[in-house]
């Protein structure tokens, strides 16, 4: 059994270039349809799969991806750089866990986290 994730987006190109830059993944190959698979650059990995619909994001996600990071500051910074919108002004703490809200260009919500310092990330 193989997990890739699905994501509803609007545009496959502005996505797949903003989630391989959050992820450090390989955009894909652009093509026409409704799909854009991104992926780590070796193929070994969950992949992210963008698929085309014409709805636009409306109500709070289901289902969200959470980025577990070193540090937080530097994260939320690099992925706002790449468009993403911060939900939450200030960090959500919660045992020793520290995360801000984003959303990705398409509203898609999704959270960064840095673990408890005797966690690794």
């Amino acid at each position: 059994m193989v997990l890739a994730v699905v994501l509803d987006v609007a545009d496959l190109k502005r996505s797949a270039a903003f989630w391989a830059g959050v992820l450090g993944y390989d955009p894909g190959p652009s093509s026409p349809g409704i799909y854009r698979q991104v992926m780590p650059a070796d193929g070994n990995g969950i992949e992210l799969l963008l698929q085309k619909v014409a709805e636009p994001h409306s109500g709070k996600n289901r289902m969200h991806l959470d980025l577990r990071v070193p540090d937080l500051a530097v994260e939320v910074a690099r992925v706002e750089a790449l468009g993403a919108r911060r939900l939450t002004s200030e960090p959500i703490e919660e045992h020793g866990w520290s995360w801000h809200v984003l959303a990705d260009p398409d509203g898609n919500e999704f959270c960064v986290l840095q673990p408890p310092t005797d966690r690794e990330p």
